[in-house]
């Protein structure tokens, strides 16, 4: 059976839909960085997603291939993911949307080195006629975090963030982002199959403890 991050390690990517803090370890990612509004037709997320996924599957179908991954083991894709933030300010303004700043990512195994994703660029841009080139290999140490599961649309997520800032606050801790440390958001559902309203996403914000804090 494939191995499956999301089963796998379900408090990363199945929290409850209240705050929950956890402490996250070092993943490598592939990544596509970018600036503007996600909706946007054929715009420049659009295309980051089809890069993204492009260079995800070469790898995952590696085996297929003449060129061996040592360590390689069938595996789920993982859901995409992004790191998003604004000029400006710690938060997120979700009524403008061209302002976002943001990096596009899906989690690789473990076993994938720099050497091999340079080899899954390259023939991804080759076979899918696709420039992959602004693909980036990631490592992201992402620490100590408040998560939860928001269900609904996207525009809504500012109820879900509202809850997360009232927990840490009643909990001793607050928000601790910045420009390395970003809003996180793990996109669970399949939004060409399933209504807004029913969509899940996992939120996580960066945090640390207020103790001791001048």
């Amino acid at each position: 059976m494939a191995f499956d991050f999301k089963k796998e390690y379900k408090e990363f990517y199945m929290p409850k839909s209240r705050p929950e803090i956890v402490t996250v370890p070092p993943a490598n990612f592939i990544a596509v960085r970018g600036e503007g509004d996600p909706n946007e037709e054929s715009g420049s997320y659009q295309k980051a997603i089809s890069v993204l996924y492009a260079v995800a599957y070469t790898l995952k179908m590696s085996y297929k291939t003449d060129y061996k991954i040592e360590g390689f083991f069938d595996y789920v894709v993982p859901p995409l993911e992004g790191f998003w933030r604004q000029e400006g300010t710690d938060g997120m303004d979700y009524a403008n949307k061209s302002a976002f700043l943001w990096t596009s990512v899906i989690r690789l195994p473990d076993f994938v080195t720099q050497k091999d994703f340079n080899w899954a660029v390259k023939t991804a841009s080759q076979k899918k006629k696709l420039d992959c080139t602004g693909a980036q290999f990631l490592t992201i140490d992402e620490g100590l975090c408040v998560q939860i599961m928001h269900v609904g649309p996207f525009d809504s997520e500012p109820a879900s963030v509202a809850l997360m800032d009232e927990y840490l606050t009643a909990n001793g801790y607050r928000n601790d982002m910045n420009d390395a440390r970003q809003h996180h958001e793990i996109y669970m559902s399949d939004a060409r199959k399933i209504p807004p309203s029913k969509w899940k996403t996992v939120i996580r914000h960066p945090i640390k403890r207020v103790e001791g804090e001048e």
